[in-house]
């Protein structure tokens, strides 16, 4: 019989992985057979045995949609100033849809696969991006009924190359943050339970902290012109990714779709430096991944045991 050691004897050790040794992110491109069963899964389960199905992608946006339209809009004449305002509204809604999909289940992706990671090896950064990807899935419904409503108003006569990049520019940022604060909350949830409830409150307050359901002017006139606060304030909060992944939707969406509409009527100014702070902002996502990438290294190899 031939002593299977002399086989090995002949291979370097450099040539074998370390059990359980995690490269980070990179992982998720050796592991891709596995990061698309996770994406599929995701998908296809869902609305498992949901008698709307896909359509209930259609029917959450509509009925937030709605909501804010008629108490904001209407009511509360949120709408003076702002031409075509439920085009600006549902191009907000959609942005902070898919940063609040993502950030949430990536939040959560540790702890609800935790059979997955007590029993298996496998890298565990590929449930937090599965599950920005599954928010990309569901998120692209919504802009295909935005798309639709902005062609009917008009939108291919007056776009640009720069609205089309505008539209993958806002995408690549809002995903990329909600990865990178995903990765960190992710992994204090596992040992820490609090950390869900503050994307909870996080997630709150984001849909107000950008100029969604309003324009950016009016945080300008309060904090500069009415509260003579300084003006770096609203540089900052321009500085803020979902702020700048809304503006950028609503460049390339809702601008284009009102300029046949808002002939004579004031229409809102572009915030300031847009091509620059689309380049400051997108430095800023990078940074919270590599922040929300070290605590996860630093963390998951104790995610079996707190689990």
């Amino acid at each position: 019989m031939t002593d299977t050691r002399d086989y090995f004897a002949a291979v370097p050790r450099t040539a074998f992985d370390t059990p359980g040794k995690s490269h980070g992110l990179i992982d998720v491109v050796r592991w891709r057979y596995l990061l698309r069963l996770l994406v599929r899964t995701g998908v296809t389960t869902r609305y498992r045995n949901s008698v709307l199905g896909w359509t209930w992608s259609y029917v959450r946006p509509a009925a937030q949609f709605l909501v804010f339209w008629v108490v904001l809009g209407i009511f509360m004449k949120l709408d003076h100033g702002i031409p075509n305002y439920a085009v600006y509204l549902f191009s907000g809604i959609v942005v902070i849809n898919l940063f609040s999909e993502g950030f949430k289940n990536a939040t959560t992706s540790i702890v609800g696969n935790a059979p997955l990671v007590r029993k298996v090896f496998l890298p565990r950064q590929l449930f937090a991006v599965s599950a920005v990807i599954v928010a990309f899935v569901h998120f692209l419904p919504q802009v295909g009924l935005l798309l639709i409503v902005c062609i009917l108003l008009g939108w291919f006569a007056h776009i640009s190359v720069l609205s089309v990049l505008a539209i993958f520019a806002g995408m690549i940022i809002v995903m990329v943050f909600s990865l990178g604060l995903g990765l960190f909350f992710g992994a204090l949830n596992v040992r820490y339970r609090d950390a869900e409830n503050i994307v909870e409150l996080m997630l709150l307050l984001a849909t107000w902290a950008s100029p969604v359901l309003y324009a950016w002017t009016m945080v300008q006139e309060a904090v500069v012109d009415r509260l003579h606060w300084p003006s770096w304030l609203v540089e900052l909060y321009l500085l803020n990714p979902i702020t700048q992944g809304v503006e950028l939707f609503h460049y390339a969406f809702w601008r284009p779709a009102t300029e046949g509409l808002a002939a004579g009527q004031q229409t809102i100014d572009l915030p300031p430096d847009l091509a620059w702070n689309t380049l400051w902002t997108f430095l800023i996502a990078a940074g919270t991944l590599l922040v929300g990438q070290f605590v996860f290294r630093r963390l998951e190899g104790r995610f079996a045991q707190d689990l």
